[in-house]
């Protein structure tokens, strides 16, 4: 859409006990923005026991309640569905606790106000984040190009939470894992050949521990087997053709040296090449077969997410 197109936003803040720093994250929200006509704000107070939602329901937030706490990604899948039914153009999902400098916003939904971008995330520049130790540094720009790989995109900072959609972005994104969003809509994204772009922004000062990381260990686990659920979900031929063909790699070996030697006349020997090389042969072929499978039933999710975007 042309620059000075007057959209509405929505500025979407999933909270898990932020009473402390949600009113400087509320009161740090631009009030006006160049081709913005209305800013609403949408709390996702995720089963919080202290002040957060009483908070937002004073800064005139609308909020979605949680009784119990359900975890960030129904948070954001919720968030994403209540800001299109409040007649969201343009989404913008950021932090509770102060991570990210609000003001930021207009720089942050520039591109999508342009026509350029359908998602725009947030680079925190995580080599200037001074807080950030030397490991968890390379531990991100690690991940970064892991997932440019599997995505196929140019993002600069994978799990950047500080990140903008289009209307038509979020009607035709679903979560499907149950840690964190981050990861799994930029691959969705590239898969469904959205336009993706990263835009640099400055992090505030530390206000608490990630509640996200218990753990650089427990992270990597989580966020490894999410890599690998979502490519799966999306590309399942690919992983399953891939690991099909290394296990089957290893039973052809076996199975040609048991034909080696057979020619040679000493087959008896080496009948239990012949037996692993023809079991791995056999699972190999199985789990391709099963990538097929999966792949076919690819297309009826594709069609179940066409129907839900019209239905959102």
């Amino acid at each position: 859409m042309p620059v000075g197109y007057n959209q509405q936003l929505v500025v979407m803040i999933p909270c898990l006990n932020e009473e402390n720093t949600l009113p400087a994250v509320l009161s740090s929200i631009p009030k006006k923005i160049k081709g913005i006509s209305e800013i609403k704000i949408l709390i996702i107070d995720d089963g919080s026991t202290d002040k957060t939602s009483e908070i937002a329901t004073a800064f005139g937030a609308t909020v979605i309640k949680h009784t119990t706490t359900k975890g960030l990604s129904l948070s954001f899948s919720q968030g994403l569905e209540k800001a299109l039914s409040m007649g969201a153009d343009i989404i913008v999902n950021t932090d509770g606790d102060n991570q990210y400098p609000q003001s930021e916003i207009p720089k942050l939904i520039q591109p999508i106000i342009d026509g350029k971008a359908d998602l725009v995330i947030a680079d925190r520049q995580t080599d200037k984040i001074p807080h950030f130790s030397p490991i968890k540094k390379k531990l991100q720009k690690f991940g970064s190009s892991l997932v440019r790989t599997l995505s196929n995109t140019e993002v600069t900072d994978a799990v950047s939470g500080f990140r903008a959609f289009s209307r038509n972005a979020a009607l035709n994104l679903n979560i499907f894992t149950d840690y964190t969003y981050t990861l799994e809509t930029i691959i969705a994204a590239g898969k469904k050949k959205m336009k993706i772009v990263s835009v640099p922004v400055t992090v505030n000062p530390k206000t608490r521990e990630s509640r996200l990381m218990k753990s650089m260990y427990s992270y990597l686990k989580i966020s490894t087997s999410t890599l690998v659920r979502v490519f799966a979900i999306y590309e399942p031929l690919k992983t399953f053709g891939l690991l099909g063909v290394i296990i089957s790699l290893p039973g052809i070996f076996f199975i040609a040296r048991f034909i080696f030697f057979f020619l040679q006349g000493n087959g008896n020997g080496h009948t239990q090449s012949l037996i692993v090389g023809t079991l791995l042969t056999m699972v190999g072929f199985q789990i391709i077969v099963f990538g097929i499978i999966a792949d076919l039933i690819g297309f009826n999710r594709k069609l179940l997410e066409q129907i839900k975007a019209k239905i959102k």
